[in-house]
Formats: C-alpha cells, structure tokens, sequence
C-alpha cells in the first residue's frame, strides 16, 4: 500500500528535488522574456522547455499552482490602478500623493498584491521570473479555470540514459484549432422508414 506515499521521488531528496523543480519552472517562464536577436540564451520557442516525462508530471502542477497566485493578484491590482500616481519618485507631486488619503487608499488595495507576489518569490527565489509570472503569464490566462500546461511526449530519447522526454509548454499560443464534428448521415435509413409510414 502507498500510504504517505505522495509524488515521485526522482532519486532525489526532498531538498533537491524542490530546488530542481524550482529551476524549471523559473526556466520555463524565463523563456517568455524579451531577448536580443544575439543572445545566446534566446530560447527556440517561448514559453516551452524540454525534460523527462516524470518531470513533466510533477511539474505541472507546481507551475499551475503559481499562475493561480498570480492571477489572484489581477483583480486586486486593477484595483490599485485608480488610485495610483503617475508622477515620478520623490518629485513634489508624488510627495504631496504619499501624504495624500488617495495613498492609504493605494496601500490598501495593492496589499494583497503584494502579499501573492511574495507567496509566488517564496516558492520560484527567482525576481525576473516572479516579474514574468504576474505581467505576461497571469493576463494571458485571466479568463482560463485550470489547465495553464500542456505535456506533449517526444519520439526522440535522451541520448545518454534513453529516457522518455517530453515538451511542458504554455497552453494557449500554439493550439490546434478546434474542429467540430457532425454525426455522419445514414443514407438507407431515411428512404426505408418512408414507404413503411405509407403501408401504415
């Protein structure tokens, strides 16, 4: 019996295993990032990374479980919107705003913000992926309940080991179009069930 027994162990510890998917899933959404046409880190396809079948599986739900942080944050940002300054730092105007009502009513409404912002650091140590993960990852799937990734298995086996590899990418930018299907129509029933109804 598997009692106590939750996820896969991956020949790791507890320890490096939450490091390990910690990486990827900041890797991941690292991919989403603006790079120069020069950059050697420049990914092959936004939004996509290439790993294990296993990893795949119990990386999925901890990306998803930081978009659902992070799509929180939305409404409470909105929010903050009306109340916020555009002025510059520190110039007299943002001053008179910070001593302003207008600012605790910021403050207040940005907090819970704040707080999934620091839940989603917590979980990634990564800033330029916790910035990537509210400004790009969260909007994209304002609308969506669930499902932020997608598994696809690979033919091709990790030279080395011959593992099974798969692609975890963002759902959403390169989905097939839906297709939607008709019953096939019976020719011989219609002309059949006529002359039945005649004898009748």
């Amino acid at each position: 019996m598997r009692h106590r027994i939750k996820g896969r162990i991956l020949g790791r510890t507890g320890t490096h295993r939450r490091a390990m998917f910690r990486n990827m899933a900041a890797s991941l959404i690292r991919t989403l990032g603006e790079f120069a046409a020069d950059d050697r880190k420049k990914p092959k396809v936004a939004g996509r990374i290439i790993t294990t079948v296993p990893k795949a599986k119990e990386l999925r739900p901890f990306v998803e479980r930081l978009v659902t942080i992070a799509k929180s944050a939305l409404p409470h940002e909105e929010r903050a919107e009306e109340f916020a300054t555009s002025a510059e730092r520190n110039s007299p105007e943002w001053k008179s705003w910070r001593e302003s009502d207008r600012w605790q009513k910021w403050n207040a409404a940005i907090a819970p913000a704040v707080t999934a912002r620091r839940r989603a650091f917590a979980q990634l140590r990564d800033k330029e992926a916790v910035s990537l993960l509210f400004s790009v990852v969260a909007p994209r799937f304002k609308d969506r309940q669930g499902g932020y990734l997608r598994i696809v298995r690979i033919a091709e086996r990790r030279l080395g080991d011959g593992g099974e590899q798969a692609i975890v990418e963002f759902v959403g930018v390169r989905d097939r179009p839906s297709r939607s299907r008709k019953a096939p129509e019976v020719v011989g029933a219609s002309s059949a069930a006529e002359p039945a109804t005649a004898d009748a």
